[in-house]
């Protein structure tokens, strides 16, 4: 295992946390191994354990970044992650603002929807 492996699957252990870590690689299989390894050294291993912005910030960021482009399906995921990143669910809502002006009103409405959902599932008080 490489050094950016090794890096990458400690760092999407402490941010996704080891369940869903066992769970992605209980189900990989030799046909997405490639994508797998693509993103635990790619994401994770180099961006993610890069220290010259923190983990909040890589949090507010990404869920940003999810939003904007349209890609809802991980959003669920990373409001989950940002209990251990420490992005706190005003911060959130205020990256979905920004969404909202520079992005568009729907993308940052649906994003806002399974934030709310998922932080209800944690039991988060919003």
């Amino acid at each position: 295992m490489s050094n950016r492996m090794k890096a990458g699957m400690t760092v999407r252990r402490e941010v996704l946390g080891d369940a869903h870590v066992e769970k992605a690689e209980a189900s990989k299989t030799g046909f997405d191994t490639p994508f797998q390894t693509l993103i635990t050294e790619g994401a994770w291993g180099t961006l993610w354990a890069d220290d010259t912005i923190s983990r909040r910030d890589r949090s507010l960021l990404t869920l940003a970044l999810l939003a904007a482009t349209g890609n809802f399906e991980e959003i669920p995921m990373h409001i989950r992650a940002s209990r251990n990143t420490g992005a706190t669910p005003d911060e959130i809502m205020q990256a979905f603002l920004h969404v909202a002006v520079y992005a568009g009103v729907p993308k940052a409405n649906h994003a806002i929807k399974l934030a709310k959902e998922t932080f209800q599932e944690l039991g988060v008080e919003i």
